[in-house]
């Protein structure tokens, strides 16, 4: 299965994954057409990561590198005064809070207030008075700021991919207070170089803080981008997340929409007939994704191309199947097909014959395909024995649910037709033992596969890390042609976690 599966600047980068922009990307006149999968994150949702932008700007501070200053100033009677700043860093970093907004058609607008902060460094300043006295000091000082940050996040494309722009930075300073430590200094360099250095340093700040928030956007953009390309590829199975349109910024949410091709060994089909259009989907839940029954279709067409469609049963699975009853009919089937071999010395083999038809409907999705099944028994030191083979088309009706972190096939209507039946000790196919089969299959076998099938994914969305992610109240709804999955969501926490400690 797969998603994009996309902190405001932590808010702004996840919303990147699952919004990718493109003012510079031509998408031809009928872009929703090609679209394959969309995502829609509400404002609650941006709310959310929001609250933990704070730990993202700290360490854009703390992470940025602070040019040495240097400046000179003429003083009346003192000469030329020169001075120097170096070894300037960042100490005491706290954010009172953090604002988001998002302006429709424009951009995201993030409101960082009161980030104090206490710079350190050492303040080295020299002079040449009247009389040709030089005197040369070095004395360590802190600096005391209270500043609110502004960012305007615009979204880009390039080559069908994001680019984040968080170039629109401003700083205000609502203080600036500068104190010296060490030597005793008379009362007006102190006032000397709060004046002079005040301006330089606020350029300083502003510039060096902006250019490192701009990074670390792109860092933590490109961190989770490849998380997300990671999410959608399994082997040779790659989904195609690449965007199929302009995403769409509301004041209550943001979409995007991307191909959801599915490419097998750099093989893939072509969607021009998509039906999605935004009024499909609402805005009441935090995280929306929705698929098209051509997405579903691949994917279920490139699992059969790669031979995973196949099923084992042996041992206590086997016997949970054939002993779903006792009756007479019952035990005259498992009389012939294993002839006396127990379960463990036997194998059942169920895989697809063709490409599976995925066709989402409301009642859920409705899955067609020509299964063969095989029942081996494995006499002790003979060759295997094919005791049964049966081929026959299934047409099962499932709904999905994604409840304790496993995803849940149950079918709820189902209905086989025999094609082929050959059974070894029966040659005459005695019709009791095929109706015994054929009830056998849609009450216990057609369960046991769909079971494993969800099993399977849900091992594979475990495997790219989909467990740690707190996922509240996830629904899963099949419509005509699509599927809509709709959550809420706690702060993946890990995910920020993990970037800081892996990129900072």
């Amino acid at each position: 299965m797969c998603w994009a599966g996309r902190m405001m600047l932590g808010t702004f980068s996840i919303l990147l994954v699952l919004v990718h922009a493109a003012a510079a990307c031509d998408f031809g006149p009928f872009p929703y057409r090609a679209t394959g999968i969309v995502c829609r994150m509400t404002k609650p949702a941006a709310l959310l990561l929001n609250k933990e932008t704070a730990q993202v700007i700290q360490a854009a501070f703390r992470n940025a590198k602070f040019p040495n200053i240097t400046g000179e100033r003429s003083m009346r009677l003192l000469g030329r005064v020169a001075y120097g700043l170096t070894n300037i860093q960042v100490n005491d970093l706290s954010i009172e809070r953090s604002e988001v907004e998002l302006k429709e058609d424009n951009a995201i607008h993030i409101a960082i207030k009161n980030v104090t902060a206490l710079f350190k460094g050492t303040l080295t300043y020299g002079y040449a008075g009247a009389w040709f006295l030089q005197l040369f000091h070095s004395v360590d000082f802190e600096i005391e700021s209270s500043i609110d940050l502004q960012l305007s996040i615009k979204l880009t494309c390039q080559k069908d991919q994001v680019v984040p722009d968080a170039s629109d930075c401003y700083l205000t300073f609502h203080k600036l207070t500068l104190h010296l430590q060490g030597d005793k200094q008379p009362g007006w360099l102190k006032q000397l170089f709060t004046d002079f250095i005040s301006f330089t340093l606020k350029l300083v700040l502003k510039r060096e803080v902006c250019k490192e928030i701009n990074a670390v956007s792109q860092m933590l953009t490109n961190f989770i981008l490849d998380l997300a390309a990671n999410f959608v590829r399994d082997k040779d199975i790659i989904v195609d997340i690449s965007l199929a349109s302009d995403p769409v910024i509301k004041a209550s949410y943001i979409e995007s929409h991307h191909k959801g091709l599915v490419l097998y060994r750099n093989n893939s089909s072509v969607l021009s007939d998509s039906v999605f259009s935004p009024s499909l989907l609402t805005e009441s839940r935090m995280l929306y994704f929705w698929f098209s029954e051509h997405s579903l279709s691949s994917l279920a067409s490139a699992a059969f191309l790669d031979g995973r469609l196949v099923l084992n049963l042996t041992g206590e699975k086997l016997q949970e199947l054939f002993e779903m009853e006792d009756t007479e009919v019952q035990r005259k089937a498992v009389q012939m097909v294993f002839q006396g071999t127990s379960y463990n010395d036997s194998v059942a083999k169920v895989w697809s014959l063709t490409q599976p038809q995925i066709s989402p409907q409301p009642e859920g999705t409705v899955v067609r395909s020509l299964v063969a099944v095989e029942v081996s028994i494995l006499p002790a030191g003979e060759e295997p024995l094919v005791a049964l083979y049966m081929e026959k088309e299934i047409t099962v009706t499932i709904q999905a649910t994604y409840e304790e972190k496993k995803l849940i096939l149950q079918p709820v209507d189902s209905s086989i037709e025999i094609k082929v039946f050959k059974c070894t000790a029966d040659p005459s196919g005695d019709p009791s033992i095929q109706r015994f089969l054929q009830n056998m299959i849609l009450v216990a076998g057609i369960p046991e596969v769909t079971s494993s099938i969800g099993s399977a994914l849900t091992s594979l969305m475990n495997s790219k890390r989909l467990d740690l992610f707190d996922i509240i109240n996830p629904e899963i709804i099949t419509r005509k042609g699509y599927v809509i999955v709709q959550l809420d969501f706690g702060f993946p926490s890990h995910l920020l976690l993990h970037f800081l400690e892996k990129s900072l």
